[in-house]
């Protein structure tokens, strides 16, 4: 998208607007990198996801993983790495070698931050837990392990290949590894669950004294043998039960609620993910992963990874699948979709400075919304109610209006 410097002003959320301003400032800068391979895809999984081979194409993907973020260095020179995520996938397959190899030569081309937080998402199984010490010798600082459970029938019913007693090793092995800040993944609303099973995977998780705990209800998704193929779910009375009485819980441990589903100890919220729920930029590499990087003229570009490792890892292929500037029409739902997921919402004074666009662009759906008491009445903050954080949607709706 070129620079809007048409004359007439622009319409959208039912207000007359001056063109996008350029950006004063550049918000913070992440990297995501995807890898795509686990042991086995779970049932209820719709990321970009594959069941490894015996043998992964380390260096090939490392290689392409490089050649692919030299291609977005162009929209970043100058700016510093403030945070690092290793998604995927299972990335905690992948040799403390190969990412060792890649983070040097991520840091050859962008500077990181002296504080820099380095994210990698792991598995409890214990072939990944004896890698741990070798992921905190390459300054890899922060680990998220999917826990989902620790009981075995409810494991079994996802599909886990980790059993219970590993998932309570896998946070000890973590801290004796020198990780003194660690995230647990952590779902309820599980098949057949009641409110006491939920209630003591989440005493079990909160007794291990994660920094950071992702606790979420199971949804079924498009795509996804459980949507084909559904499980009997708990009655949405009981989800409701569990939903109450996991907060008290987790409140009353010191886990303070800071986005729809994650919960910090004081000072520990993922930077990464506070990144992006800001509309903060990233840079996405590996095979299916998303970017949004703003650059200073105003323009706010998103951009898609092929898919398919086979089609990412092919040098007749594109690394890029696809990239879409943001419309000045666009933009004010997609900062608030992301902003408005966090229980404290954002500083008024972001919204300009992240988007280009006035704060006046928002007043009628923010009149609108507050009204209906799904925004809170603050001049100084753009923030959801409980009301409007439990129905979300709702609430974005009123700014397309």
């Amino acid at each position: 998208m070129t620079h809007d410097s048409s004359a007439s002003p622009l319409i959208f959320g039912g207000a007359a607007q001056s063109p996008r301003a350029a950006l004063p400032t550049l918000p913070p800068l992440a990297l995501y990198i995807h890898i795509p391979w686990c042991v086995r895809k779970c049932p209820y999984c719709d990321f970009n996801s594959h069941t490894a081979s015996p043998v992964l194409p380390e260096e090939e993907y490392v290689d392409a993983l490089l050649a692919d973020l030299d291609q977005d260095l162009h929209a970043v020179y100058g700016r510093e790495l403030s945070s690092i995520f290793f998604g995927g996938g299972t990335p905690s397959l992948f040799s403390a070698a190969a990412l060792g190899r890649l983070l040097k030569g991520v840091e050859q081309r962008i500077p990181f931050a002296s504080d820099i937080e380095i994210t990698l998402e792991a598995n409890p199984g214990t072939f990944e837990q004896e890698k741990f010490v070798a992921y905190r010798a390459l300054g890899i600082n922060r680990l998220s392990i999917g826990i989902q459970s620790f009981q075995e029938e409810k494991l079994k019913a996802l599909g886990r290949i980790h059993n219970g007693d590993e998932a309570v090793r896998a946070a000890g092995m973590a801290r004796q590894a020198g990780f003194d800040n660690f995230n647990l993944d952590l779902m309820h609303g599980l098949p057949d669950q009641s409110l006491d099973d939920a209630l003591s995977d989440l005493r079990q998780a909160i007794a291990l004294k994660p920094t950071h705990l992702s606790w979420y209800q199971l949804t079924l998704e498009p795509n996804t043998v459980f949507w084909n193929q559904p499980p009997t779910l708990p009655e949405d009375d009981t989800l409701w039960d569990i939903q109450e009485a996991g907060q008290a819980l987790l409140a009353e441990n010191g886990y303070a609620q800071y986005e729809v589903s994650a919960y910090a100890l004081p000072g520990r919220p993922a930077r990464h993910n506070l990144n992006y729920w800001s509309f903060g930029d990233f840079i996405g590499i590996g095979a299916g992963a998303h970017g949004k990087l703003s650059h200073p003229d105003g323009r706010i570009v998103r951009t898609w990874k092929t898919r398919l490792p086979k089609d990412y890892l092919n040098p007749a292929k594109s690394f890029k699948a696809g990239e879409k500037a943001l419309t000045n029409d666009e933009l004010p739902f997609d900062f608030l979709m992301n902003a408005l997921r966090l229980t404290e919402g954002v500083e008024s004074r972001l919204y300009p400075e992240r988007t280009g666009l006035p704060l006046e662009s928002l007043a009628e759906g923010r009149r609108e919304a507050e009204q209906s008491g799904l925004l809170q009445v603050e001049p100084s903050r753009l923030a959801a109610t409980e009301r409007g954080q439990l129905f979300l949607n709702d609430l974005l709706q009123t700014f397309l209006s």
